[in-house]
C-alpha cells in the first residue's frame, strides 16, 4: 500500500522595517498562497523588525499600526527583532503583543529581569498543528545584553537555549522550525552545531538567500529586507515514516503582486491618524534653526546642548548627519522631529581621551570623513557630516593638511590635555565603530534607554535660553600663523 504524502506551505517576511507602502501587496501574495495550497496547510510567520519608529504609521500609533496589519495579513506566529526590543519600553510591547495580537509571539530568549520568566505575552516555543503534521517554533533574537538589560529584561545566549528547546520539542513533533531574528553567521552556525532542526527562516542581517542553503538535514532560507520579498517553503512529508521527502524554497518579489485593497485602506486609516497624532506643538520657535551636514549650524549645536545635558556631561559630541533637515520659525510638531531625525539613535556617556576627542576632531574636517555614507546601526541618515559639539571651542585651519587642522581645543577655561580624561556625551552608534573610530575607544560607556535623540532635542527646545546658545559658534578659524599647537 502506497504511503501518504502529507504537503505543508510556509510563507515568511522579515526585516519589513514597517515599509507600509509594500504591506497591502504582501498581504495579498500571502492570501493567494494561502488559498492554492488550502489555509490548513500553510504556516505563516514574520521573523521580527517588521516595526520601525521611522514611520509616522508606526510612530504616531505606538505600533499599533504594524499589529493591525500583521493581525489582518494573517499571521500564525512572529519573532520580535532588535527594532520591537530595544525602540519600545516593557509596557508598550505588553501593550501591542499582550492586548492587540491574534498570533503567537515567540521570544526563546528574551526574559523579564525582574521574574526570570518569559513575558506573559510571549512563549518559549509552540507546537502548532497544520496539514497532519506537529510542527515545533522556536523564535530568538539578536543578543544585544547591554542594552536590553538596561530596559529591564534578561537576554540569553540564543544558541544554547535554541539547543535546549531542540532537544526537548524533537521527540513531540515532526518538523522544527526556528525563527532566527540573529543574523546570517549565527543562523550557519546554529545548522552546524545544532542537529535536529529542520528549517531555519533568518533575518537581522538583510541577507536575500535566492536559494537556501543547505547544512545536513537543516535548510537556511532568508528574504531579504524591507518587504522587497518574501519566502515560501513546500514541505512534502511521508505520513507513515514522518520523513521529509521534498523541501522546496524559493523567494518571491513583492512587487508582482497587486495590493490588497483593505491592507491599503487601513494603511492609509493609520496614517491619517498618526499624523494627527504627531501633529501635537511641542515648542514654539521665534526664529528658524538651520541644519548643515558639512559646517556648523544652530540645530546641531541645539543637539549637542541637549545630549550634554542629558548625560551630565564635560562636553557632547555628535554628527551633524543625524538631521535631515532645519525647523522653521513658529511651532514645532513631533511629526516634523520624526522628519528631521527618524534614526533610532539612543544618547550615551563614556570616558574618553583627550587625544582620542582630538583625532575624531580632525577627520571632522575631512570631506572623505564628513561625505561618508552610512547606513544601519540605528542610523536613517545619508551621510556622516561633520562633528557638532558643546563644552568646547574648537580652533581649526582649513588650509592645513588633513590630520593637522586642529590647532587649539578649550574645555572651558582650559586647554584640553591630551592624556587626560572627559566624561563625553554622545550616541551609541559611535560605540559600534561606526563613523569615527576613536570615539568607540571610550571606557566606563552609560547607554541611556530608551529616549531617541530626537526626543533630546524636543527637551532642550524647551529650555530657556537653549536656542539662543545654539547660535554661538563653536568651531573658530583661524590663520595657522596667528594660533599656537596644544601639546
Amino acid at each position: 500500500m502506497a504511503s501518504r504524502t502529507l504537503r505543508l506551505r510556509i510563507l515568511h517576511s522579515n526585516d519589513i522595517h514597517s515599509h507600509f507602502e509594500q504591506m497591502p501587496s504582501i498581504a495579498a501574495a500571502f492570501r493567494e498562497l494561502r488559498e492554492s495550497a488550502g489555509a490548513e496547510h500553510t504556516l505563516t510567520l514574520d521573523i521580527g523588525d517588521h516595526i520601525d519608529r521611522v514611520r509616522i504609521e508606526t510612530e504616531g500609533s505606538g505600533g499599533s499600526a504594524n499589529l493591525a496589519i500583521m493581525n489582518e495579513t494573517g499571521y500564525d506566529a512572529i519573532t520580535i527583532g532588535n527594532n520591537e526590543g530595544l525602540t519600545l519600553s516593557q509596557d508598550a510591547l505588553t501593550q501591542l503583543y499582550g492586548s492587540q495580537a491574534r498570533f503567537t509571539v515567540l521570544c526563546s530568549n528574551l526574559y523579564d529581569a525582574s521574574s526570570g520568566q518569559i513575558p506573559k505575552w510571549g512563549k518559549g516555543s509552540h507546537i502548532i498543528e497544520k496539514s497532519g503534521m506537529k510542527i515545533g517554533l522556536i523564535g530568538v533574537t539578536a543578543y544585544f545584553s547591554d542594552f536590553y538589560q538596561l530596559l529591564g529584561w534578561d537576554i540569553r545566549e540564543p544558541l544554547s537555549i535554541t539547543s535546549d528547546l531542540v532537544r526537548e520539542l524533537r521527540p513531540q513533533v515532526d518538523l522544527i522550525v526556528v525563527l532566527s531574528h540573529l543574523g546570517l553567521r549565527n543562523d550557519q552556525r546554529m545548522a552546524d552545531e545544532i542537529k535536529g532542526i529542520d528549517l531555519i527562516l533568518g533575518g537581522h542581517t538583510h541577507h536575500l538567500l535566492e536559494e537556501p542553503l543547505r547544512m545536513g538535514e537543516t535548510y537556511v532560507c532568508a528574504a531579504g529586507k524591507f518587504g522587497q520579498y518574501f519566502g515560501v517553503v513546500d514541505i512534502e512529508m511521508d505520513a507513515h515514516t514522518r520523513q521529509k521527502v521534498k523541501v522546496n524554497a524559493s523567494i518571491h518579489e513583492v512587487s508582482s503582486y497587486p495590493a490588497d485593497e483593505q491592507i491599503t485602506k487601513l494603511v492609509d486609516s493609520y496614517r491619517s491618524s498618526s499624523e494627527q497624532a504627531l501633529s501635537q506643538q511641542v515648542a514654539y520657535l521665534e526664529q528658524p534653526l538651520s541644519a548643515e551636514w558639512y559646517e556648523e549650524a544652530p540645530l546641531g549645536n541645539l543637539l549637542a546642548a541637549g545630549i550634554r545635558r542629558w548625560t551630565h556631561a564635560d562636553l557632547a559630541i555628535v554628527n551633524a548627519g543625524q538631521l535631515l533637515g532645519g525647523l522653521d520659525r513658529g511651532a514645532v510638531s513631533m511629526g516634523r522631529l520624526l522628519q528631521i531625525c527618524p534614526s533610532p539613535i539612543n544618547p550615551c556617556r563614556m570616558l574618553l581621551t583627550g587625544d582620542r576627542i582630538w583625532r575624531a576632531l580632525e577627520e571632522s574636517r575631512i570631506q572623505e570623513f564628513m561625505e561618508k555614507p552610512l547606513y544601519g546601526f540605528g542610523f536613517r541618515g545619508k551621510v556622516l557630516g561633520m562633528l557638532n559639539v558643546d563644552g568646547m571651542q574648537v580652533e581649526y585651519d582649513s588650509k592645513a593638511p588633513a590630520y593637522s587642522k586642529i590647532k587649539r581645543v578649550w574645555i572651558g577655561n582650559e586647554q584640553l590635555v591630551r592624556e587626560k580624561e572627559y566624561v563625553v556625551g554622545t550616541i551609541d552608534m559611535f560605540t559600534f565603530g561606526i563613523g569615527f573610530l576613536s570615539l568607540s575607544e571610550g571606557t566606563e560607556i552609560e547607554y541611556i534607554l530608551p529616549n531617541f535623540i530626537r526626543d533630546v532635542i524636543r527637551e532642550e527646545l524647551q529650555e530657556t535660553g537653549a536656542v539662543q546658545a545654539s547660535l554661538v559658534k563653536r568651531w573658530t578659524a583661524v590663520d595657522v600663523n596667528d594660533s599656537r599647537e596644544n601639546h
